[in-house]
């Protein structure tokens, strides 16, 4: 597989990072994770309650919760693997500060998410309209087995 691979994934239970790893060790990927600037705790992810922390990013489209540490060189990368768990129906905001904080133009961007019920088709919607600099392969919802699978096929697609 091509060196050109990039997984960049948010995890915030571990769930989407081990899919995440499963599709770096299967394209040969390079693995990113992007990390808040501040950890989410347990309150902090709680979603039924409207005063948590993710419960009020996800309520305004504005927020861009900071990055902690360096930021992947995009440069280095035609595909990027983009992954994340699914919030209200899309992309966690901290998903969003990363793209805006790497230049995306041109890259193909195939995301994959993991979720407890709702599908990634709202999250892939949102993210091509928001980021239409970049070339989107169709996404998929993962979490059991057949993310290394997917992932290859995804690469040669």
């Amino acid at each position: 597989m091509s060196r050109n691979i990039l997984v960049a994934y948010f995890s915030a239970s571990g769930v989407t990072g081990r899919v995440a790893r499963e599709i770096a060790e299967a394209t040969g990927a390079e693995l990113y994770e992007i990390r808040p600037a501040q950890p989410y705790t347990p309150a902090d992810l709680d979603w039924t309650n409207k005063k948590s922390r993710s419960s009020v990013e996800m309520n305004d489209p504005a927020c861009r919760p900071a990055i902690a540490g360096e930021l992947p060189e995009m440069d280095k990368y035609d595909t990027v693997f983009l992954g994340f768990p699914i919030w209200w129906y899309v992309q966690p905001r901290i998903v969003d500060t990363f793209l805006e904080a790497c230049d995306v133009s041109g890259k193909t961007i195939i995301p994959f998410a993991t979720s407890g019920g709702s599908g990634v088709e709202g999250a892939a919607r949102a993210l091509q309209g928001a980021y239409p600099q970049a070339q989107w392969k169709p996404g998929k919802l993962l979490g059991g087995a057949g993310a290394a699978a997917w992932a290859r096929g995804a690469v040669n697609a």
